[in-house]
């Protein structure tokens, strides 16, 4: 499946929930949130349904979010359902790493074995100042028994914030991959985030780094929207650097977003969006969602620029990152 700019479309994140256990400052304001309805949320079976039409599209890679998404009750049920359909070449989950550890064998049976857990800080009463929640040490230990477990690769989202973690944090991190074969993931704050004066442009870091460093660039199998990525001598892992406003990738985006409310949209950066899920539940056919998908992909931009605003005033917790 290609779009108007011969960008190969193949990948779906899918928002399974707007639901989270954590409250970072920088994603939602804590009272100004208002959670989609129950009822409005997709079935497992209505996700199941459109993914098995997105695989018909051209879709074979599905990342599930949230929110988070281990808050989902039967979650690894929808693992294993993707993975059964034909075709299906990777599948993957991004998680806080709350709820990490308790879930790891039954996701690990699902079928699932890629991981991206999201990590602003290595200190523990930063973590709390950052997310509302002491609870780093249950992260870590998750972390640390995943990988134990055989998941491979085990992506760290690390959401620079200037003045929170952009300073001895950074080396922790690099301490992390010394320690791990984890893949270390430095992202700019892109600016949906309610609050202002937090951004770090990703190469003032990495500009930082190579001053102490000798870097050696390598390559990460499936490393999305970080096309570069470092290692140090001596180190088991890698980090990598996730540029979307001053590098931003769009010549080179591949994916569509399924939200937790049934709308597809084909921009991070755009408010438009499709509602797949109205089709749906009106008793639509197969071949009027798919070519209501391919429709859609037709207007996906070719930038941010090209997307309107260039924001999304939605925020990431509904829509999956």
């Amino acid at each position: 499946m290609q779009d108007r700019f011969n960008r190969h479309i193949n990948y779906m994140r899918i928002s399974v929930t707007d639901r989270c256990n954590l409250r970072c400052f920088y994603c939602r304001g804590v009272k100004d949130f208002v959670f989609i309805p129950h009822e409005e949320i997709l079935s497992y079976e209505e996700i199941l349904y459109l993914a098995r039409l997105a695989l018909r599209s051209g879709i074979d890679r599905f990342r599930l979010t949230g929110g988070e998404p281990l808050l989902r009750k039967g979650l690894s049920s929808l693992i294993s359902g993707i993975l059964a359909f034909p075709g299906v070449k990777d599948i993957s989950l991004t998680t806080n790493g709350i709820l990490l550890e308790e879930y790891l064998e039954e996701l690990k049976a699902a079928g699932l074995r890629r991981l991206n857990v999201s990590l602003d800080t290595l200190d523990r009463k930063k973590f709390q100042q950052i997310t509302g929640v002491d609870a780093l040490e249950r992260v870590l230990k998750g972390l640390r028994k995943a990988q134990q477990a055989g998941f491979d690769p085990i992506k760290v989202n690390v959401v620079l914030l200037r003045g929170v973690n952009d300073g001895e944090d950074v080396e922790r991190f690099l301490a992390l991959a010394f320690e791990l074969p984890v893949h270390v993931r430095f992202i700019e704050l892109m600016d949906f985030s309610p609050v202002g004066g937090y951004f770090v442009p990703a190469t003032e870091v990495i500009e930082r780094i190579q001053k102490k460093y000798r870097l050696e660039e390598v390559d990460i199998p499936g490393s999305g929207p970080a096309r570069r990525h470092f290692r140090i001598a001596g180190m088991k892992g890698s980090f990598g650097f996730i540029a979307p406003l001053s590098h931003h990738f769009c010549g080179s985006c591949n994916r569509l977003r399924l939200t937790a409310d049934g709308k597809l949209r084909t921009c991070l950066f755009s408010e438009k969006t499709v509602d797949l899920k109205k089709m749906l539940r009106a008793g639509a056919g197969e071949e009027e969602i798919l070519e209501t998908i391919t429709g859609a992909l037709a207007e996906k931009p070719g930038s941010w620029q090209e997307s309107g605003t260039g924001k999304n005033r939605n925020g990431l917790r509904s829509i999956g990152g």
